[in-house]
């Protein structure tokens, strides 16, 4: 990572909305799929209780699904900003268990290491699991398309980098995927890792004189102030 003085900046760094994919429990990684009702009413909601906020920029991948979440975000919190796309920002790439069940996914992983249950693979991967299951899918990707947890983090930790050299303080919006968030959390502070990433939640990673803090991770508060009470 880089080393650079700065003043703070606050990356407020949001899972897109719940999408079709997401519903029908496939594996959804570089694969794309749009948000249904539930995922467009929960970035609307998003966008109510960041409406408060002052952001200096707004940072997606470049999938559909955190484009369209940023859309909806900016039209409910009542500011428009110019998307930048990180390609960086992608979610990890499944390579051929793209588009697969997800259970499927996890049933091969923990027999290709000798477990006869998913349950009995996190029995003893509590706290590698990700990392296992990464290096496991792209060592039986036959496509070549699949990451390996190296390339994964690189590029990761290269756009929070790059995030950081463009705006040195304020708030930046990150509108990214779930395992994203989860493996930067594993990176910078594994004590906050602490089950799946909520759709639509915030995770506070701030940066500052060289250093990465997470002040808050998997933080559903903004939603909760942007629901509509009858």
């Amino acid at each position: 990572m880089f080393v650079k003085m700065t003043g703070k900046v606050t990356l407020f760094v949001t899972r897109h909305g719940k999408t079709m994919l997401n519903t029908t429990e496939r594996v959804q990684g570089w694969a794309d799929s749009p948000l249904t009702a539930e995922g467009v009413l929960v970035a609307e909601q998003l966008g109510r209780g960041l409406a408060d906020t002052t952001f200096e920029a707004l940072y997606t991948s470049d999938r559909g699904r955190t484009l369209e979440t940023a859309d909806i975000v900016m039209r409910h919190a009542d500011f428009q900003l110019p998307v930048n796309q990180l390609k960086g920002l992608r979610e990890f790439g499944f390579g051929k268990f793209e588009g697969e069940y997800n259970l499927f996914m996890w049933e091969t992983v923990s027999k290709r290491h000798g477990f006869p249950s998913v349950e009995a693979f996190f029995e003893v991967h509590k706290h590698d699991a990700p990392r296992v299951m990464i290096d496991a899918v792209a060592e039986m990707d036959e496509t070549g398309m699949a990451e390996n947890w190296d390339i994964f983090t690189e590029r990761l930790l290269q756009s929070l980098d790059l995030i950081c050299e463009e705006h040195t303080e304020g708030h930046v919006l990150v509108i990214c995927h779930g395992m994203v968030i989860n493996i930067l959390l594993s990176l910078l502070a594994p004590n906050r890792v602490d089950g799946p990433i909520e759709n639509a939640s915030v995770t506070k990673i701030s940066y500052a004189n060289g250093e990465y803090t997470v002040e808050s991770a998997n933080d559903m508060q903004y939603v909760a102030r942007g629901i509509v009470k009858n």
